[in-house]
């Protein structure tokens, strides 16, 4: 009786497509649709039970085409579902990823933007247009106040030609960011500023090459800081670490490379035209879309994210409505947005970047040769390397930051060899780095300890 059941069940859920009409609106379950489709075009598609259960495809099959591929898409599609090619005739459905396009699509949609303007007032007004509303999308128009308190500092730490000093910057309302700021040993009249946001990879700022980057900088003659994710390092005091995958994770971060230019523009050894900024990964977003946005920056360096294709996958990087702007925009044309501003673009052949030298940078020189600042604008693509801030991507932006603030790139080089030396940097310990204590006893009582306390002060605003 029991398997007599089940046979009855199944038979009344397996829909006989030819019973079907429009009255029905041709409707199938997904499973039964693949099922179909594997036979049909003679391949095996991956997926997960619970991925396809329970969901029903409209006019399923209506949306067949000679082509298997571009079945998949129209049937996926309507399911918030998309595939990717794993072999010879296998494919696996994953959820749709809404940051991310074809490389054809992406440069098809670079093809079409470069339709939209031909010359500098033409340019112009558009990046005007895209940086109104980029502020809108992050909830920061207007900018909100900053809170009055002053930075928290630790006591500076000396090193080989640079100190260390941590502080944290109260972004909002029981809102802290911590950082370290790395200065040269020695400072003569005014210098260079330098942001140094990071990506998501392991141990963030604490990482080794973060340290070598910062430090190198700063034994350069820099000011270089490095500061936390949303939800990452320090901030994890306050907040979850699931919390960096919401929406305001990338707002906060906005903010918190305005709140730290305010404080680090106003040193007194601050030189404030060459102020630079230049990330990796997820902290290539934050460089291109804090250059779009503040001109305060100068040069900006974004390492293995520019993209046509990827927007990035972090809510902190793509979470707010940014790339809707302007009837559709991508990561090239925020990149853009900072010419005619000397600009290095790194890339490599393992990750998302593998094209820019053919597609991506392509539209960065159009853009800049608009202004007749085509040198401007230049591309260091690694095509053996992988998706990191490794040392020949550090060394690729010592360069170029050396050649446009005219610095002594000698402390920094081996006198025999002439390459990038950076064995004369320490590498700290975590917890060296830290400004609220190793538990975090030192956090402000004032610190506020939620998501939703932090969605309550946008609200106010």
């Amino acid at each position: 009786m029991r398997k007599l059941f089940y046979l009855i069940c199944c038979l009344t859920i397996w829909v006989d497509s030819r019973s079907q009409t429009s009255d029905d609106a041709y409707r199938e379950p997904l499973k039964q649709v693949l099922t179909e489709i594997e036979s049909q075009y003679g391949i095996k598609i991956r997926y997960s039970d619970g991925m396809v259960n329970d969901r029903w495809v409209t006019y399923a099959r209506w949306r067949f085409r000679p082509d298997v591929e571009k079945t998949l898409a129209n049937v996926l599609a309507s399911q918030d579902l998309s595939f990717s090619k794993e072999g010879d005739k296998r494919y696996k459905i994953s959820a749709f990823q809404y940051h991310l396009k074809t490389v054809e699509e992406g440069k098809a949609q670079l093809d079409y933007l470069s339709t939209l303007y031909n010359d500098v007032a033409s340019w112009e007004k558009r990046k005007t247009e895209l940086r109104a509303c980029m502020y809108e999308a992050l909830q920061l128009s207007p900018v909100p106040p900053a809170p009055a308190s002053k930075p928290i500092t630790t006591p500076v730490r000396k090193m080989d030609g640079y100190t260390v000093e941590n502080i944290a910057f109260e972004v909002l309302p029981g809102v802290y960011t911590c950082a370290s700021i790395y200065k040269p040993a020695k400072i003569k009249g005014k210098i260079p500023v330098v942001l140094c946001p990071d990506g998501h990879w392991e141990k963030h700022r604490y990482r080794p090459d973060c340290q070598y980057r910062c430090a190198s900088l700063a034994r350069m003659g820099c000011m270089a800081i490095s500061y936390d994710l949303f939800a990452w390092g320090e901030s994890l005091l306050q907040f979850k670490s699931e919390d960096h995958r919401r929406s305001l994770a990338m707002t906060v971060q906005t903010l918190n490379a305005f709140r730290i230019l305010d404080y680090m523009l106003k040193l007194k050894e601050a030189d404030t035209s060459r102020v630079a900024i230049s990330g990796g990964s997820g902290g290539g977003s934050h460089t291109m879309l804090v250059t779009a946005l503040d001109d305060r920056i100068k040069l900006s360096v974004p390492v293995v994210m520019v993209s046509s294709f990827h927007s990035g996958g972090c809510p902190c990087e793509s979470g707010m409505p940014v790339h809707l702007c302007g009837g559709g925009t991508n990561n090239v044309e925020i990149a853009s947005m900072a010419a005619p501003r000397p600009q290095l673009v790194v890339s490599d052949g393992g990750d998302w970047t593998a094209h820019v030298p053919e597609i991506e940078f392509p539209f960065l020189q159009r853009t800049y040769g608009l202004y007749g600042k085509t040198g401007e604008v230049e591309n260091v693509h690694l095509p053996l390397e992988k998706h990191d801030y490794g040392i020949n991507k550090r060394t690729a932006l010592y360069e170029f930051i050396g050649k446009h603030f005219h610095l002594d790139m000698s402390a920094v080089k081996d006198k025999i060899t002439g390459k990038i030396d950076e064995s004369k940097v320490t590498i700290e310990s975590e917890n060296a780095l830290y400004v609220f204590g190793d538990h975090g006893e030192k956090l402000p009582a004032n610190a506020i300890h939620s998501y939703d306390d932090l969605k309550k002060l946008f609200e106010k605003k």
